[in-house]
């Protein structure tokens, strides 16, 4: 059981680092700490919560935190099952500092002598990023396993490996990859920090396109699972086990679905929820709606899927012991919900060897898989209406971006072979594509040379002057809400008509319950005992539950603060948010929800200004209220 969180700070310019140990009750986890160390300076902060290492299956996230690139604000990003071998060095955080002359990798040995044996070295990163001798898919796959190659007989067992592509490079929405390493192998269960483009700060801001870590196991969680089995009977008349399996199922198999995992659960539940072909559905009535879905998804897209993945129990875990088998696999192909869909339906892509393709070669490059499907998605449209040519992207074709003769399968892969030239454009800069600044920066830019409709077509959140994020993939207004921080589920999802001022409400209370779950580093797939235990266990534990509540609520006061969301610049989400309510009904609210629609029938920009600030308002007065039982002493 940890004592303290140790802070390992490493100055990626001169190789210099220190240990810093923080009392737990000042601070209590990756994220709280990681606001505090990135208000001091412009550190990457990676950790892990305080129940990593102990028999709480889902407790090993490694935390990533800063000011991101993207978001131009403090983010928050998670990477499954990568904290257990982080703990390994014996602290609870790296932060890193400065930047290195030159593309290097930093390596972190902790050899059980108390000490982090450390050294930052230079490699020809773009030389290996192309190297199909060390991965056929290269990029951050062949970084990997260079990394791997080159220094794991430094390490008495496996590492584990946090690596970059060329997005890091090119753009501001570069993420950050890994996989468990089994008997010397990386293997193809790749995990992600992907939001918020930490793989760009890594790299640009740092100077670090890889990072390898591990060392002698140490045992410094908390062990005792006939106390936490005792705990959770008396809350649940349940052991751990059987809760867990139970709030997890969705993510393993749901058996009146046959499915299971975020894209098999999603997609037999989503009927005329559908987005695609960048939100153009919207405009379809549900009937043709739910007809696409039937023939595109249930009897092929799904279809596929559930032969390929469910049946076969083709599944592995993040790369920590856990009853959620969630990382649904087709040979090297990891199949989720939001990548598949991103770069699925909403790209024009409903074929799982056409998706495969394009999300593969995306996750080489390195990308934020939801970001840059909202990116291609809205390119793909620009160039189907003639917003664009292929000569203003650096492409050479027009993708089918038409519902009828639309082949499923070949058309499919036609539209995923656009996408890669517009991924490879991308990375090289072609033509008008310079995304150095971001897709929100970019809009603007082609919009004026092109014309307005450009930036209307384009669907993502604004924050401050130049901060974007795609939406997550539901047709919901909580994903468009005005939020400190947008892209995760710090906000309410669900796919009911809730009044605008009331969904404030709900965002501001998923806000702190998602941030709460995000600072002990649990994941939240497990949030349905995590979010009622982790504070009885803290308590259990330190006696600390009543601080524990009041840093959780200080540290979303802080973000909230510091937020600067911004009224929506696009069409697009004005049209998602009235075509939503349009195809609602209700009969708890069905007065005021008849009170929207006939708003926006009649001027739909001014109804979402109004819309926009009602849901705002409602943040703010959560908030307030939050901020008035709350002591703020330690609140940086």
């Amino acid at each position: 059981m940890k004592k303290s969180l140790k802070v390992f700070t490493i100055d990626a310019k001169t190789s210099l680092n220190h240990i810093d140990s923080y009392k737990i009750g000042d601070f209590f986890g990756p994220v709280d700490l990681g606001f505090h160390l990135s208000q001091k300076s412009n550190s990457l902060n990676i950790g892990t919560g305080l129940f990593a290492d102990s028999t709480l299956s889902g407790s090993n996230r490694l935390m990533f935190t800063g000011q991101s690139p993207c978001w131009d604000g403090f983010y928050v990003s998670a990477m499954g099952g990568a904290g257990l071998i982080f703990e390994s060095l014996d602290i609870s955080m790296l932060s890193i500092i400065g930047k290195a002359k030159n593309p290097s990798v930093l390596y972190l040995n902790h050899r059980g002598d108390g000490k982090i044996e450390s050294k930052i070295e230079e490699i020809d990163i773009d030389k290996i990023w192309q190297d199909q001798n060390l991965d056929e898919d290269a990029g951050v796959y062949s970084l990997m396993n260079y990394v791997l190659n080159k220094y794991a007989n430094q390490y008495e067992k496996d590492p584990r490996i946090l690596a970059v592509g060329e997005s890091a490079k090119s753009t501001d929405f570069g993420a950050v990859c890994s996989a468990p390493i089994k008997k010397g192998k990386v293997t193809p269960v790749d995990t992600w920090a992907g939001r918020g483009g930490f793989g760009s700060k890594l790299f640009q801001d740092h100077g670090i396109a890889a990072i390898i870590y591990g060392g002698i196991p140490q045992t410094r969680g908390f062990r005792d699972r006939k106390a936490i089995d005792r705990w959770f009977i008396d809350k649940y008349d349940m052991n751990f086990n059987q809760k867990d399996k139970k709030v997890t199922a969705k993510y393993s198999f749901v058996n009146i679905l046959k499915s299971g995992g975020t894209l098999g659960v999603n997609y037999s539940t989503l009927g005329g929820e559908l987005l695609s072909f960048n939100y153009g559905s919207i405009y379809k009535s549900q009937d043709q709606r739910v007809d696409l879905n039937n023939k595109f998804i249930t009897n092929h897209y799904l279809k596929q899927f559930n032969e390929e993945t469910i049946v076969t129990k083709s599944q592995k875990t993040c790369g920590e012991p856990c009853v959620a088998m969630c990382k649904k696999m087709n040979g090297k192909f990891k199949k989720d919900y939001e990548p598949y869909q991103a770069m699925g339906p909403l790209s024009g892509i409903f074929d799982q060897r056409a998706a495969e393709k394009i999300n593969k070669y995306s996750d080489a490059y390195g990308f934020d898989a939801i970001s840059i499907g909202g990116v291609i998605s809205w390119l793909m449209e620009c160039l189907s209406k003639g917003y664009l040519t292929p000569q203003d992207v650096g492409i050479k074709n027009i993708p089918d971006f038409e519902e009828d003769n639309f082949d499923v399968v070949k058309t499919s892969m036609t539209n995923a072979n656009i996408g890669i030239e517009i991924l490879d454009a991308i990375i090289e800069k072609r033509g008008l594509l310079d995304l150095s600044d971001g897709a929100r920066v970019l809009a603007h830019k082609l919009s004026k040379l092109k014309g307005k409709d450009i930036l209307n077509a384009f669907s993502y959140n604004a924050n401050g002057k130049k901060g974007w994020m795609v939406p997550n993939q539901y047709w919901t207004p909580g994903v468009l809400s005005p939020m400190a921080l947008m892209g995760k589920y710090y906000m309410y999802y669900g796919n009911d008509f809730v009044p605008p001022k009331e969904l404030g409400h709900k965002n501001a209370d998923r806000f702190i319950a998602e941030l709460m779950i995000d600072n002990i580093g649990v994941c939240r797939f497990h949030r349905g005992w995590a979010e009622e235990m982790a504070p009885e266990i803290i308590e259990k534990l330190y006696g600390l539950k009543k601080e524990f509540t009041a840093s959780i609520n200080t540290l979303a006061l802080n973000i909230n603060d510091q937020g600067d969301p911004i009224f929506w610049e696009s069409q697009k989400n004005i049209d998602i948010i009235h075509t939503f309510l349009k195809n609602k009904e209700s009969i708890k609210y069905f007065e005021e929800l008849k009170y929207w629609v006939k708003l926006f029938d009649k001027n739909s920009q001014k109804a979402a200004k109004q819309f926009w600030d009602e849901i705002y308002k409602g943040v703010q007065e959560s908030f307030d209220k939050l901020r008035d039982t709350t002591d703020r002493k330690k609140s940086v």
